[in-house]
């Protein structure tokens, strides 16, 4: 199975939310993420674990 890893970019477009908004988010640690180097990046995978625990708390 291969792992989907997103860049800030195409986080946004997969939220449907601002590039600033993931930036934000992501600084704020609301959104699962991690680093190499400068550069930020995103698992599909974990972050579709995450926006279903989102949906379940609302």
């Amino acid at each position: 199975m291969e792992r989907k890893t997103m860049t800030v970019k195409e986080m946004a477009s997969y939220l449907g939310v601002h590039l600033d908004t993931v930036y934000k988010m992501a600084r704020s640690n609301e959104i699962p993420h991690f680093r190499l180097r400068s550069k930020i990046l995103f698992s599909q995978e974990v972050v579709d674990t995450w926006i279903e625990e989102q949906s379940k708390r609302s």
